[in-house]
């Protein structure tokens, strides 16, 4: 531990404390995760002790090769651990292949009513197949795929979905229920176990985050598998994200979930963002700058909603966990700024208190507030990054 030490400044290691163990550090924030078994999608583990992972889904026509894998580049720039494509057809399995080979992260292979879909997405080298139970035909068929998924190394999502639910599920229930839901998931489970096959995870989603959220808790208490939590349909961006945050949000506080897609009818590279904000709000996972800012009012001695929307515009490119305090006048700005990697605090006169590391640094006088702020951000990502880097190398 004393080699670490010296190998890291001391700020660098109060991030870390601070960012990467706030568990730790803030007994109050502490969550449990659920204790699941571990699967691999590709190179990517999922559950155990595993980062909860994001994914996304893309929207283009699969068998245009060139838009997929153009959008399944602009996912994986955002951070996507994992990238789902829709295979309704025998040319889009066939374009799966050249997109999979192009691909940085692991690709999912979506699969409804169409088996075949699902054995010719594993030969084309997919790392895992997402199944709808509703649809995926009888038994025989779901053996037939999970050859196919042996075969060719690629895991299987379950995937229920509550528009979606099996007839006989519906016959009994009259409507799609948590317990509909849950019952639709332990059936397939069984279907994949009795095939010699445990390299899967399940999803309950619906598009009511109380059905959704009631059927993950249900779940999580029946069985090992790792979660991919989700709630479906969930809308614009505005509510969608809204939806998502309290759905899926409260079940990762509840320790509940080992990989999530947020879906919005948008742009699919905001799904990502939005995934990687629930998770950080809860201290999940870090990944780029989190800036925390006041609503501004009379009190604020610099434009501070302006600020803020140029600062994230200029700052997306930075990958490494940072937190950022901006905050217009003195009332709050101290205290958030003690809690900050860097701060910035309104004074009267335009002079802004700077902090760094939580300490008072500088005085900024008559300068322009973004291009100072972001100048600082960038060479204190960089002597994160670099710290990191040595402290890598030291624990390998």
């Amino acid at each position: 531990m004393a080699c670490l030490l010296q190998a890291t400044t001391g700020s660098a290691l109060t991030r870390l404390i601070r960012n990467r163990s706030s568990m730790n550090y803030r007994p109050d924030r502490s969550i449990q995760r659920r204790r699941s078994r571990q699967i691999m999608v590709g190179d990517v583990p999922i559950g155990g002790n595993a980062p909860i992972t994001v994914q996304s889904m893309t929207n283009t026509a699969t068998e245009d090769v060139a838009a997929t894998v153009a959008q399944i580049q602009r996912l994986e720039k955002a951070g996507a651990d994992l990238v789902r494509v829709s295979c309704p057809t025998p040319e889009s399995t066939v374009a799966l292949k050249s997109i999979v080979r192009a691909s940085q992260v692991p690709i999912i292979a979506d699969i409804h009513f169409h088996y075949r879909r699902a054995i010719e997405a594993a030969k084309a080298g997919a790392a895992c197949l997402r199944i709808n139970p509703g649809n995926i035909g009888n038994r025989t068929r779901v053996r037939e795929v999970v050859k196919a998924a042996k075969d060719h190394g690629a895991a299987i999502r379950i995937g229920v979905n509550g528009g979606s639910l099996e007839r006989h599920l519906l016959a009994k229930y009259a409507e799609p229920c948590p317990e509909a839901l849950v019952e639709s998931a332990l059936e397939h489970m069984r279907c994949l176990e009795d095939a010699d096959f445990f390299n899967f995870k399940i999803s309950v989603k619906a598009s009511d985050l109380f059905m959704a959220t009631a059927a993950y808790r249900q779940l999580a208490e029946l069985c090992d598998y790792p979660l991919h939590l989700g709630i479906t349909e969930a809308g614009s961006p505005r509510i969608g994200t809204v939806k998502s945050a309290i759905g899926t949000g409260s079940l990762l506080w509840a320790g509940i979930g080992d990989t999530l897609r947020v879906s919005l009818a948008s742009d699919p590279v905001e799904e990502i963002h939005v995934g990687f904000d629930i998770l950080k709000s809860l201290g999940l996972r870090h990944r780029g700058v989190m800036v925390i800012a006041c609503p501004s009012c009379a009190r604020q001695q610099f434009d501070v909603i302006s600020t803020v929307a140029l600062l994230e515009e200029q700052l997306a490119h930075i990958a490494t966990p940072l937190t950022v305090s901006v905050i217009g006048c003195v009332v709050n700005g101290p205290g958030e700024a003690k809690m900050s990697d860097i701060g910035i605090t309104g004074g009267g006169n335009n002079n802004h208190q700077i902090y760094v590391s939580g300490l008072t640094d500088h005085v900024l006088r008559n300068a322009d507030i973004v291009e100072h702020l972001v100048t600082m951000i960038e060479a204190k990502a960089a002597e994160i990054a670099a710290n990191d880097a040595v402290q890598i190398e030291f624990v390998s």
